[in-house]
């Protein structure tokens, strides 16, 4: 029974962790909400699929085959106690039970024994009158149908464990080992799936996922296994004619339906529902649930700017969600994964500090920290806001290595500052890193790419910096020389010169510009004593040197100069943090989404659940065996009558027992022992 309590006890906390867990989603979901080394060791545990874990089938397996051995072993002798009268008690064994009491009736043994089974009768107990050597036994009993508490109590473990083996993935186990189906590997159209990767119609239970854009049918589901996928074939067509998604001021999504069109392949009536969240249709046993929605292949459109070299013409660019086309000339795609129109993000974790890769001194990389620029996480308190639409995509290299990218539409107002956020991480279990991108008076990126490209071209740094040697020295004049060589010098390092191609294609290499090449230059060229009054001059030179630059690149494209102000200085300065953020950023180029055509896509939750019922019955068997367990109390009573020795009257014996001796078991006796006595007109002796 320990045991038993025990692996029940197993088996409650595995059920609220897969209630509060969100099972089956994928791997890098886990590994970003608890990091990998947690994230690996509740895989390993199957905590991210509980109801089909090989240790939770086999902990119901075992409770089943157990408990079934008790109920064939101790069920028959519990019922046949319960139908039992036990009339062959003597005499002399009631007088050894601790609750008893003897009586001196002045009435006959019949007179006597007919007032006894009035009196018990109406107390509610069932009796039988037995005619012994010696006397006469009247055996009565009430509250019996307690055994049937216990054996309730079993038996609804048993059918509840059946029910949750019937809806494991037991079925489709058995099924892959005993018709040799196996999961499919990769990706594949759905009409060439080959039989083995298929369940038929007829699978008795399975829990699956299906996919519908709107103006779509599907008549399959995704069921997910550890090693693949497979394939659930329906008996219908689920056709999806509009979703509807209904939002709260902040953004979040309040409330989404499906209106769906089911096709019966047998009958080919159509039936029209409408599913909500918590209120499925049911259809052939088989019930619809509103799981969550996703992009249907919206179209998108871009504005490609280039990310390497002195060029800054951009170029249009279409496609499609879920997708791919070529990108560059060397054999770039790019892959199109998500479009979300609506982001609830916290914008206070926009305002972090990015990672400062190649400074190794902790005095240079606080020097510095407050000019990076990324979105990484800071312990500021949540903001939620709604920032607008974003896509989401890939870009693939030759090789094969993608890295991920996730780019709003709109800018962003952070610390009274305007700028559009751009995400990218390297692989799945990483959270994005955000590129913050100043946006100009149109509130466009086209004014920072014009100083990235020209930051690129060495023939406008040099301009630069002359500009910037001119404004602060005498023309001529060897500190000229001096400030000019050392501002180009300054942008030659930012720009990180050709080796930015170089490094953006060698995936971990050094950083080859920005403030991480400054600070590797002050670090070995520069005395320790000294080093914190070069990075200022050094910032100081890039800011001045830069805002020639702009000047300059304002100047080519017909603009009149910018006027020095706090504005444009705050520009400047956010500039220089996001070009040196870029050359973590690792592209050929920046997509900034110009403009969309939104389709939805509703996710289903399709599942065949015979073993709902059988649990629904086990429950109800458990609440009556409980209730006859603790609230019916099974009591015997026995008299025993034979004549006085001294009179013509009656002696009664009367003897009184229970399952369990409690308090409210003392007051009955007591009291039907003083009703016995008052029924035969006689005090009661002990």
């Amino acid at each position: 029974m320990r045991f038993a309590i025990a692996l029940l006890v197993v088996l409650a906390i595995a059920s609220i962790i897969g209630t509060v867990l969100k099972q089956q989603e994928p791997y890098p979901n886990y590994v970003a909400q608890f990091g990998p080394f947690w994230a690996e060791i509740f895989h390993s545990l199957g905590l991210y699929n509980v109801y089909s874990s090989w240790w939770f089938s086999a902990i119901l397996l075992f409770l089943v085959v157990s408990l079934s051995l008790c109920l064939w072993r101790n069920g028959p002798h519990m019922i046949a106690e319960m139908r039992s009268w036990k009339d062959r008690v003597q005499e002399n064994s009631l007088r050894a039970f601790g609750h008893r009491a003897n009586f001196e009736g002045a009435h006959a043994p019949a007179e006597t024994a007919a007032r006894l089974q009035r009196l018990i009768k109406a107390s509610g107990y069932r009796y039988k009158v037995k005619q012994n050597d010696g006397g006469l036994l009247i055996a009565a009993k009430r509250g019996a149908l307690s055994k049937l508490g216990y054996i309730f109590a079993h038996l609804a473990i048993v059918v509840i464990c059946i029910g949750g083996l019937l809806d494991s993935n037991l079925p489709v186990r058995l099924q892959m080992w005993l018709f040799d189906k196996s999961p499919l590997q990769g990706n594949a159209v759905i009409a060439e799936i080959a039989p083995k990767h298929r369940l038929s119609t007829s699978n008795p239970s399975f829990r699956g996922y299906a996919w519908v854009p709107e103006g779509q049918h599907v008549s399959t589901a995704i069921l997910n296994q550890v090693d693949g996928t497979l394939i659930q074939d329906l008996p219908f067509t689920l056709q999806l004619n509009q979703f509807i998604v209904e939002y709260y001021s902040t953004g979040m999504p309040k409330r989404f339906v499906s209106d769906i069109v089911v096709l019966d392949k047998t009958s080919q009536q159509p039936i029209a529902a409408r599913i909500e969240v918590n209120k499925p249709f049911i259809y052939r046993g088989i019930a619809i649930y509103q799981s969550s929605f996703e992009d249907g292949g919206s179209s998108v459109q871009f504005t490609a700017y280039p990310m390497v070299g002195s060029k800054v013409r951009s170029f249009p660019l279409k496609g499609h969600i879920n997708s791919s086309l070529s990108l560059t000339s060397d054999g770039a795609t790019l892959e199109l994964t998500d479009f979300r129109a609506i982001n609830v993000e916290n914008i206070a974790d926009a305002d972090g500090k990015a990672d400062v890769r190649g400074v190794t001194r902790r005095s240079l990389k606080e020097a510095f920290d407050e000019r990076l620029g990324s979105g990484a996480k800071t312990s500021k308190p949540q903001t939620l806001r709604n920032i607008g639409p974003s896509v989401q995509y890939k870009i693939r290299d030759t090789t094969g290595q993608a890295r991920e990218f996730n780019h709003y539409m709109l800018p962003l107002e952070i610390d009274g500052e305007w700028v559009f956020l751009a995400g990218m991480r390297e692989n799945p279990q990483q959270p994005f890193r955000y590129l913050r991108i100043p946006a100009d008076t149109e509130h466009t990126v086209k004014t920072w790419m014009q100083l990235r490209a020209a930051l690129q071209n060495p023939l406008l740094r040099i301009a630069a910096a002359k500009r910037f040697a001119a404004r602060l020295a005498q023309p001529g004049t060897p500190l000229q020389l001096q400030l000019e060589r050392s501002a180009a010098r300054v942008l030659g390092l930012f720009a990180g010169d050709q080796a930015l191609a170089q490094a953006i294609q060698n995936d971990g290499a050094d950083t080859a510009g920005g403030f991480a090449a400054l600070a590797k230059f002050i670090e070995s060229s520069v005395p320790k004593a000294e080093q914190a009054k070069a990075v200022e001059l050094l910032l100081r030179t890039l800011e001045g040197a830069f805002w020639d630059l702009w000047q300059i690149v304002r100047e080519r494209a017909g603009l009149i100069p910018n006027v020095e102000n706090a504005a444009n200085g705050r520009f400047v300065q956010s500039a220089i943090n996001a070009l040196s953020d870029s050359f973590f950023y690792r592209a050929p180029v920046f997509l900034q989404l110009d403009s969309f055509n939104e389709v939805k896509a509703s996710v289903f939750q399709v599942t065949r659940s015979p073993g709902k019922k059988i649990v629904y019955f086990g429950s109800l068997l458990l609440v009556l065996g409980v209730f006859a367990m603790f609230y019916v109390r099974e009591r015997r009573v026995w008299f025993w009558l034979k004549e006085s020795e001294h009179d013509a009257g009656t002696t009664v014996l009367m003897a009184m027992s229970a399952a369990r001796r409690t308090l409210d078991f003392e007051n009955e006796f007591v009291q039907l022992r003083h009703q016995v006595g008052r029924t035969l007109n006689i005090p009661d002796t002990l």
